[in-house]
């Protein structure tokens, strides 16, 4: 198959469901010759910052030159950003021949009774395919959900576990509780193979706690308090560390969390076999990229997109919102344009990122079942908010928010990620026209 039907054939595979459990990805892997087996991994958990984690070190992982894979998602841009190897996305040839492989596997598979596997199922054991055809030094692997029974666990021998910050999200699926939520995500951690986590909250925290003493290896956190901040903004922030001043360029107060994190578990990996020089990681941490996390688009006004889409990712959101604009007090207008999906707690979300707007613009994310009808999330701001427009289309949101703005105001949009890439393009499209004009 092409490249076009490969990504039809994953897009129908969700039309079989899924089954609970690990047993039938161990199988198709096993018929594909278990290729995740001969990856050196580093296996990323939690709920907040997996994905700049990630990017920092996967940038200094391949300044010290490292032939580095990087799997993770939702993208933003491209599908094929989920997949790639120091820089360089999958290509469609690459992507369509795992799959056509894979499919082969799952024919015998669904001619002898098993179960269809999911579609994330078969971008892992896409992911694994090519990391292995491509013979990586290292693989850095996002989990899509939870943990213990996320398709990437079926990882045996991780170079290193990280779990970053832990908070309320997928409930549905992960449990009520912080602490349920804390138990499924800490199923990536296995005995004989070092962890580390960020201060997590005291519930998520002893889950933890207990899963490192059952497997019998130290509990490891990452103390960013230690880091002491030399200058911050929306174009990156410094901070001095044991002795050290390290420059990054993503925004957000909590980023300096994620930051120390990367820097600890680099420390973990020198341990290991992977050694990084201290010149490696200071360039490493300032070349990373992460779009989506409080990311400018557009300047003057200015726009920025987040993917602050549960309790825990609003709360960093209004922290970072406090701390850049509140506190100069400059008369700036904050304008929304927002877009949610319908399985997230969206009212958590509203009451804790609506107090600074003074207009909001809602919208729904494009082509997604889980995504909320824009006039649905305006029903919600107005128990919030009273000044919000609900917007057919996000070429719609982008003009209106751009003519309700002057040259100081801000416009943030943000929710599910699975939107941004398409208000980029409707902001091109927008500011073309207007010089066109």
């Amino acid at each position: 198959m092409d490249y076009g039907e490969s990504r039809a054939y994953i897009k129908d595979a969700e039309r079989y469901g899924s089954v609970l459990g690990l047993d039938n990805m161990y199988e198709m892997m096993k018929r594909l010759g278990n290729p995740q087996d001969s990856l050196k991994v580093i296996h990323v958990a939690g709920t907040n910052g997996k994905g700049s984690v990630i990017a920092y070190l996967y940038s200094v992982l391949g300044k010290a030159g490292y032939r580095v894979g990087r799997y993770v998602s939702p993208t933003l841009y491209s599908y094929r950003e989920r997949l790639e190897i120091c820089g360089e996305r999958i290509t469609c040839e690459e992507f369509a021949e795992c799959v056509t492989e894979i499919s082969e596997v799952i024919r015998e598979m669904t001619r002898e009774g098993l179960p269809h596997p999911t579609p994330f199922e078969i971008e892992t054991a896409a992911a694994f395919l090519y990391f292995k055809k491509e013979n990586c030094d290292i693989v850095l692997l996002e989990v899509g959900m939870g943990g213990d029974l996320d398709a990437t666990n079926i990882i045996k021998q991780p170079v290193l576990s990280i779990i970053v910050s832990i908070s309320m999200d997928h409930m549905g699926f992960l449990g009520s509780t912080l602490g349920e939520i804390a138990e499924k995500k800490a199923g990536i951690i296995k005995k004989g193979c070092p962890m580390v986590t960020v201060k997590q909250k005291p519930e998520a925290e002893a889950a933890l706690k207990e899963r490192c003493k059952k497997m019998e290896i130290p509990f490891v956190y990452a103390d960013s308090s230690e880091a002491q901040i030399t200058e911050e903004g929306i174009w990156g922030q410094s901070f001095w560390l044991k002795g050290e001043e390290y420059r990054i360029s993503l925004a957000g107060v909590y980023q300096k969390e994620n930051s120390v994190l990367a820097l600890k578990a680099l420390e973990l990996l020198e341990e290991r076999g992977y050694p990084t020089s201290l010149k490696e990681r200071k360039e490493g941490l300032l070349a990373a990229s992460w779009n989506g996390r409080f990311t400018v688009i557009h300047k003057d006004p200015l726009l920025i997109v987040d993917g602050a889409h549960n309790p825990g990712a609003a709360d960093m959101m209004a922290e970072t919102i406090r701390h850049y604009f509140m506190r100069k007090n400059e008369g700036q207008k904050l304008i929304y344009i927002m877009g949610m999906f319908r399985d997230k707690d969206c009212r958590s979300v509203l009451s804790k990122t609506l107090p600074f707007a003074q207009q909001v613009f809602t919208i729904q994310t494009p082509d997604n079942e889980r995504a909320l009808p824009s006039g649905e999330l305006a029903d919600m701001v107005r128990e919030f908010h009273p000044d919000v427009t609900a917007c057919d289309h996000i070429s719609d949101a982008v003009a209106q928010a751009f003519q309700a703005t002057g040259p100081k105001d801000v416009i943030l949009a943000f929710g599910s990620l699975s939107f941004i890439g398409v208000l980029t393009e409707a902001v091109k499209q927008y500011k073309t026209t207007e010089r066109g004009n």
